[in-house]
């Protein structure tokens, strides 16, 4: 299996953090060396691991913040 190579180009932030240290971000990742993408998943606290995520464009993001935006998070309580 190939060697996968990332990057963090931009920490942007923290969304929440477990027992154990390791904390759900968001940030730029360049995979494999092509262009940085929005990424969202966990990682250990020297991130050198990393748990499974998503990886968006800049316009799936867009849409995910208008989608995130018509919740209505109180049902959720």
């Amino acid at each position: 299996m190939a060697e996968l190579k990332f990057e963090i180009t931009e920490k942007i932030g923290v969304i929440s953090e477990n027992a154990k240290g390791w904390t759900k971000e968001l940030n730029m990742v360049s995979w494999n060396e092509r262009e940085p993408k929005y990424d969202i998943r966990e990682w250990s606290p020297d991130h050198s691991k990393m748990g499974k995520g998503v990886t968006l464009t800049a316009d799936e993001l867009a849409d995910l913040k208008n989608l995130l935006a018509e919740l209505d998070l109180d049902s959720f309580e």
